[in-house]
């Protein structure tokens, strides 16, 4: 049942605007570049922006990374644009900021109905009517026209809509943060951490991205290439867990276990849903494995 995990430890951001980034972001070890159309580009340089990230997209080249653009608001005067000039470069996924509601992500899809089936959605949460939606937002997934399959958290502009602080540990967030991946979770949707800041505090981030992945994300967004190495390494599960779970489903495959809710294995018991978590731990592992 984990056969097509799909690792995204780390979705680095990329200007659109910057085409040195661009190819730069074909060599970077990123599980998905995030090609920006959005608040990375000023108002005077989308058209261009748009037009050279088409152009990058179109090109290939990306090899295993997974491609995304992050178009305007659904409600800017570029937005129609961009999800147009998505459909023919055919990225991945386009990440669609600031959604408020489940119509939204319905507009989207219909918007998208001409599409290669492959093409997702990402969903930006980044505003407090979106954590107080969230259980609809993700929701919309169960609607196979919204392509919805990745939530994204917007935490720079959760902190500037809620006025909360930055501070370690993100407490005044726990509540948002809990609320999506719980949402997301509810309708199988892989959810990643937002970004953070400081790209002089390695430290300081290797902490945060330790933070989220016992949280529950599936990775974290990135605003700079120094942090996708050590996000990679966070999110990975690690050769001595890799082991605990073989061995936790091996056990579980013999005959002898076959049908049992519960075994013992090295002194405790185990049940049939560490086994369930063991399997997912495997093949992300494989799967991370296979994309290097």
């Amino acid at each position: 049942m984990h056969q097509n995990i799909r690792p995204r430890r780390s979705a680095l951001y990329m200007p659109g605007s910057n085409a040195r980034a661009l190819e730069k972001a074909r060599t970077l070890p990123a599980d998905a570049i995030i090609i920006d159309l959005e608040d990375a580009v000023a108002p005077e340089a989308k058209a261009a922006a748009r037009e050279q990230t088409a152009a990058a997209v179109k090109a290939k080249g990306f090899g295993p990374r997974e491609v995304v653009i992050r178009v305007n608001g659904f409600e800017t005067p570029w937005a129609m644009d961009d999800l147009n000039a998505a459909m023919a470069a055919q990225p991945d996924a386009v990440l669609v900021p600031k959604v408020a509601s489940a119509e939204q992500l319905q507009a989207i899809g219909n918007r998208l109905s001409r599409a290669p089936r492959a093409l997702q959605v990402w969903a930006m949460i980044e505003t407090p009517q979106a954590i107080l939606n969230i259980a609809s937002i993700a929701g919309a997934a169960k609607d196979a026209t919204t392509r919805l399959s990745v939530l994204v958290l917007g935490t720079n502009d959760i902190a500037k809509e809620t006025r909360s602080r930055f501070v370690p540990g993100r407490r005044p967030w726990l509540t948002a943060l809990s609320q999506t991946i719980l949402a997301g979770r509810a309708q199988g949707l892989d959810v990643l951490d937002g970004v953070f800041n400081d790209i002089k505090d390695i430290e300081g981030f290797r902490l945060e991205c330790e933070d989220g992945r016992d949280l529950g994300f599936d990775g974290k967004t990135l605003v700079h290439p120094a942090q996708i190495e050590p996000c990679n390494e966070v999110f990975s599960p690690s050769p001595e867990e890799v082991a605990a779970a073989k061995k936790i489903v091996d056990a579980f495959a013999l005959p002898e276990n076959k049908g049992k809710g519960v075994i013992s294995l090295d002194g405790r018991m185990v049940e049939i849903m560490h086994a369930d978590i063991a399997a997912r731990t495997v093949a992300l592992a494989d799967a991370i494995r296979t994309r290097a």
